[in-house]
């Protein structure tokens, strides 16, 4: 008899020698799925050096068994063997869930694997849920099966995507909209490594020359603090006042995409869908409309104050505290309020 799916399976990605943050989330994600399900949480990690001291950090936020897969050769992501070991463990390990990241790795690699196993995928999912779903046509129910929700049609609505009939079922989800548990150092699991690999079948074509590591700018996501501006700050040089509110409450510039596609800030700087997802403690929001794109990206923040001239703009639905005015003197008023304080 064949092996029934009983687990949810988190590829973990590497990021500059650690594990990156969104795998943690994810494992976060699965341990609530599997916890719904009476299921357990695996992962598997490829690395080019010993990947076991980072196992104890992955069972910490909620996997039950790390599978390691350690050679020189995967030292740096590449498509074709990456995705041939995560397709075949996935064929012997057989989870009923797989999530990736929704990184520039996740989105490279888990389409490869999809296509491989013959299974469907949800790329950029928002959320996760675990439910039953009524097929009217052919009347059947199928329980307990994976809602991969993310926005669609411009993030103008939110589907609710299905594969009840193909397993497992798959999913890219994007950094930061999973909230990160506390670990728990004393949690116990395994670290096993994966052995069962035809290194022959394996397509190394590459050749890494050089390396070049870049630090990122700008850190939304580790952000306590974000000011954001939006297409309302009307020009470049106004952009100088959220700047400077910014940097007089130690926290970082944020900007929505109609900011970004004026010309007025780097993309780096982007909130929102097409941009970061981030949870800081404070966010203002100045001259933002608040388009359902750009709130999908902020609306979990701890207090959320909206700064607009339209009282009607849709950013004041999610705002904690509101104020109906023009940014341009409502800004330096704030300004010169917090730098006397300090």
């Amino acid at each position: 008899m064949a092996k029934q799916p009983e687990n949810v399976l988190v590829f973990i990605e590497m990021d500059h020698g650690k594990v990156a943050e969104v795998s943690l989330e994810l494992v976060c994600q699965a341990r609530e799925l599997a916890d719904t399900l009476g299921v357990t949480v695996d992962a598997i990690i490829l690395s080019g050096t010993n990947v076991d001291i980072h196992g104890e950090t992955i069972i910490s936020y909620g996997c039950d068994t790390v599978h390691t897969v350690c050679d020189s050769r995967l030292e740096f992501y590449e498509t074709l063997p990456y995705a041939k070991i995560v397709s075949d463990f996935i064929r012997e390990s057989k989870p009923q869930i797989v999530l990736f990241g929704a990184t520039a790795i996740g989105r490279d690699m888990a389409p490869r694997v999809a296509s491989d196993l013959r299974t469907g995928l949800t790329a950029d999912c928002t959320d996760l849920q675990i439910g039953d779903h009524e097929d009217k046509k052919q009347k059947k129910t199928f329980k307990n099966i994976l809602y991969q929700i993310r926005p669609a049609f411009g993030g103008n609505i939110i589907a609710a995507i299905i594969t009840p009939e193909h397993k497992p079922q798959m999913a890219t989800v994007r950094e930061g909209v999973i909230k990160l548990s506390v670990p728990d150092k004393n949690r116990k699991g395994a670290i096993k490594p994966f052995e069962n690999i035809n290194w022959d079948e394996l397509q190394f074509i590459n050749t890494v020359l050089e390396r070049t590591i870049h630090e990122k700018k700008v850190n939304l996501k580790g952000a306590s603090i974000v000011v954001a501006g939006g297409g309302g700050v009307a020009s470049k040089e106004d952009f100088d006042l959220i700047k400077q509110l910014a940097a007089t409450l130690g926290g970082v510039v944020g900007a929505s995409r109609a900011a970004v596609d004026n010309g007025y800030i780097g993309k780096e700087h982007q909130v929102g869908q097409t941009g970061t997802t981030i949870r800081p403690k404070l966010y203002i929001a100045c001259g933002i409309s608040g388009a359902i794109q750009h709130r999908a990206g902020m609306d979990q923040s701890g207090k959320i104050i909206a700064i607009n001239n339209d009282p009607e703009a849709p950013i004041f639905n999610v705002a904690h505290y509101g104020i109906v005015g023009d940014l341009h003197k409502v800004l330096p008023m704030m300004i010169k309020a917090y730098k006397g304080k300090s």
